[in-house]
């Protein structure tokens, strides 16, 4: 369920003002192209840096709220304020997705410096982003999982009792690390929460298909793969062999991937996975991921000799670059990276 705020009146919006400390605002109106070309960014930004009373992503259709666009002087579509306890702080007009994602980013920074750490800001392996991070970020680069397209996102092999692709990429820290053992749904009619991570189905293997909104330089992949502490009888494992293909255009079949020479291939030791975090850091071979818009990530098989892999969160961390026209994915170069 979205949790951005469509904005029904002006009282809605003054009231929203008054009582979340950043509000960042989406001025659109319905028949405006870049504004429905944004959007699905805007979002994504929404999806993840949403904090109740903290941080509020809201939409204002100019069409049907004048008052509001009146107040305060919209001329142009889109136009984004954000606001810092009722005051205007920001205004980015056009759909540059550059400029809004550095402000809003910058304002989430704000707030985790504030010591707020309800929600996942003011955790110690929080980015600068909000999102929660596993290990450290290699120098020049940053955390830049908000630009994977949530909404096209194919995962393969994954048992429906747990978590689905887009838990993966969920910037709240794995609720194994709060509660000591995360639940899952023991039933349709059960009140517990669904798994904050996957697990494979009828044997090892994972497939993740993974497009990007923009075109992106990928440094490093962070995968954490959290230990159960139950006393299930058959226990997850984490992932060993792991292979990457660039630039596909849509998910790859198991047999397919089999045949088709990766662009990276990694094999992941006990060493390679931080002991405190549950995180192995995959620094990939930079020269082959320049210009990515897609990721395909085959987990092969796993550390042990059972049929079952867990992942509990994929970090993306590099450089943005272009933004890509939504719905359309453009191969650049070869599955090699050449």
């Amino acid at each position: 369920m979205s949790k951005t705020v469509h904005i029904k009146s002006a009282a809605e919006f003054s009231t929203l003002l008054s009582t979340s400390k950043i509000v960042v605002t989406d001025f659109y109106a319905d028949w405006c192209g870049p504004c429905k070309q944004i959007a699905p960014m805007y979002e994504q930004l929404s999806a993840q840096l949403s904090r109740p009373n903290k941080i509020t992503f809201a939409k204002v259709d100019v069409d049907s709220q004048k008052e509001i666009a009146s107040t305060y002087g919209i001329t142009a579509m889109p136009t984004f304020m954000i606001f810092k306890s009722a005051k205007a702080v920001s205004t980015i007009r056009g759909a540059d997705q550059k400029k809004l994602t550095e402000a809003v980013r910058k304002l989430a920074a704000e707030a985790e410096s504030n010591g707020s750490s309800s929600g996942g800001f003011g955790d110690a392996g929080s980015s600068a982003g909000g999102s929660w991070l596993g290990a450290s970020l290699p120098k020049g680069y940053g955390d830049i999982t908000d630009q994977v397209d949530i909404k096209g996102l194919d995962l393969l092999n994954s048992d429906s009792d747990y978590g689905t692709a887009r838990t993966l990429f969920d910037n709240s820290k794995p609720t194994s690390f709060e509660t000591g053992k995360a639940k899952k749904t023991e039933g349709s009619g059960s009140s517990e929460k669904q798994a904050d991570w996957i697990e494979s189905d009828t044997d090892e293997q994972l497939m993740l298909y993974i497009p990007f909104q923009s075109t992106l330089k990928i440094h490093t992949l962070h995968i954490t793969s959290l230990p159960p502490t139950s006393s299930d009888a058959e226990i997850p494992m984490r992932p060993k062999t792991v292979k990457i293909y660039s630039n596909r255009a849509h998910v790859l079949g198991f047999d397919e991937a089999d045949d088709l020479p990766a662009t990276q291939a990694i094999t992941l030791a006990e060493r390679d996975w931080d002991e405190k975090t549950g995180t192995a850091k995959i620094e990939l071979r930079f020269v082959k991921f320049q210009n990515i818009t897609s990721l395909v990530v085959f987990v092969v098989d796993g550390d042990g000799e059972g049929e079952r892999v867990r992942v509990d969160r994929l970090r993306i961390i590099g450089e943005t670059g272009e933004k890509r026209e939504l719905g359309k994915l453009e191969k650049i170069g070869d599955e090699q990276g050449e």
